[in-house]
């Protein structure tokens, strides 16, 4: 049974000292890559003692089993790498194995790497080649020890997240696998969706502090030190977003999006990285990070002012509120146990009976930006998504609440278009921002 519990609190601790002043996006205040390290590492070692248990009980799972290659990883095995590690090396297998004990609460998980290396503290070597001259030997051996009634691997149909082992690999083990142990295979799908939508409490206290810090980016990307209205283009604001992350030492997970709306009837929302942001635009940015191990996906609006202007117009603001309107209606119907489903279904109809036009997209987020776990809507699947919308909502899981509203403006003859996104952690029955949710326009005025 693993014990990191000081190791873990010694640089948590260091963690939010660090975090203490994050929201200036300083580079002094962003954990060197060592201690990044160290924290990445003692979450897994936690989160392995602590919640794999729990996990692998509720899924009937006695061993999971995790196997990949150099430079064609499952995703799910990347997860559990220490932070040295890039990559698998050679062919890398990860063993879980399922350890009862007289009582449920006293149960552990043993967890065991068959490779040529050692893979950092979490997992024993299990491969001696003195006794076992070939890599699968070692496997069978442990399983025969273990003797599993369910053998789980990394298949699924509805999550490509759970579904990392490939053909090459599954044929070899099957190959190898005793007759009796290959009626006991069976999908990890329930276990390894777990693994990836379930936060500890380590991972939440910071997920704060860095959805705080993609926000504190864009609140300075859509700001006068960056953009000079009728001169900087989309294209300038976009490689902005990617240069400022990079210098910071981290990184996006996708490219950032930046969108334009303005009065012109014959002017739709460009993305055109050649478009000029001019006075009067509404803009908007879809942007998101990666740091220790957990990405964000925010989406917000800011209005360029036009000259004399200190506020932007109400009918902007209006159109804002409504989208703020469609969070809430769709928060309110988080519930354990509902489908990704239920809940799109349910929040639309409350929104359309309240007069809004609506459209939801809302996902799961962590390891991934779009996670596996429960869908609530796909912006083309607004009638419900089959598989991962299935899915029911758990506690202690993230979210992009991610969703858009169509707003009719007199002024501009035509829809204008609120598209927002908040990360967002349903615990304990509730869910909440992790930071607060924007419900002013970024106002970005001339120099």
């Amino acid at each position: 049974m693993l014990n990191f519990t000081l190791p873990i609190l010694f640089v948590f601790n260091l963690l939010l000292l660090s975090f203490n002043s994050f929201a200036s996006a300083s580079n002094q205040q962003i954990l060197p890559l060592q201690q990044r390290a160290e924290v990445i590492d003692g979450i897994l070692a936690t989160r392995v003692e602590k919640l794999m248990p729990e996990m692998m009980r509720n899924a009937n799972i006695d061993m999971w089993i995790l196997i990949s290659r150099e430079y064609n990883e499952d995703p799910i095995l990347k997860t559990f790498l220490p932070a040295t590690w890039m990559g698998a090396r050679r062919r890398t297998i990860l063993v879980f194995t399922y350890v009862k004990q007289p009582s449920p609460e006293q149960d552990y998980v043993k967890a065991d790497a068959i490779s040529t290396y050692d893979i950092g503290s979490v997992f024993n070597k299990a491969w001696d080649k003195n006794k076992h001259p070939q890599q699968w030997q070692a496997l069978i051996e442990l399983i025969k020890v273990n003797n599993p009634q369910t053998i789980a691997v990394n298949q699924s149909q509805d999550f490509p997240l759970a579904d990392g082992l490939v053909a090459t690999d599954k044929d070899l083990f099957f190959e190898n696998l005793p007759t009796k142990y290959k009626q006991r295979i069976v999908s990890s799908e329930p276990l390894a969706v777990s693994w990836i939508e379930t936060r500890s409490e380590e991972e939440i206290a910071y997920y704060q502090q860095l959805a705080a810090l993609t926000k504190d980016i864009i609140s300075e990307a859509f700001s006068a030190r960056v953009i000079v209205p009728n001169k900087t283009t989309v294209n300038e604001l976009v490689w902005w977003f990617r240069t400022k992350v990079s210098e910071l030492g981290l990184s996006t997970w996708f490219q950032p999006a930046i969108r334009v709306q303005r009065n012109s009837t014959d002017f739709g929302i460009s993305e055109d990285p050649k478009t000029v942001i001019l006075a009067g635009d509404l803009i908007h940015v879809d942007f998101g990070i990666n740091y220790l191990g957990l990405n964000t996906d925010i989406q917000q609006h800011g209005y360029v002012l036009k000259h004399g202007e200190t506020q932007a117009p109400k009918f902007l603001q209006m159109a804002l509120q409504q989208g703020n309107q469609l969070q809430d209606i769709l928060m309110a119907n988080f519930t354990a146990g509902q489908t990704g489903n239920e809940i799109l279904l349910k929040t639309r109809q409350q929104a359309q009976d309240a007069g809004l036009k609506p459209m939801v997209y809302s996902h799961p987020i962590g390891y991934f930006g779009h996670s596996a776990g429960t869908t609530i809507g796909q912006w083309d699947s607004q009638n419900g998504v089959a598989g991962s919308g299935d899915y029911p909502l758990h506690n202690d899981t993230a979210y992009a609440i991610e969703l858009n509203v169509s707003v009719y403006s007199k002024e501009w003859q035509k829809d204008i278009m609120i598209m927002l996104e908040e990360n967002a952690l349903f615990s304990k029955n509730k869910v909440k921002f992790l930071t607060p949710r924007q419900t002013q326009l970024l106002l970005i005025k001339a120099m």
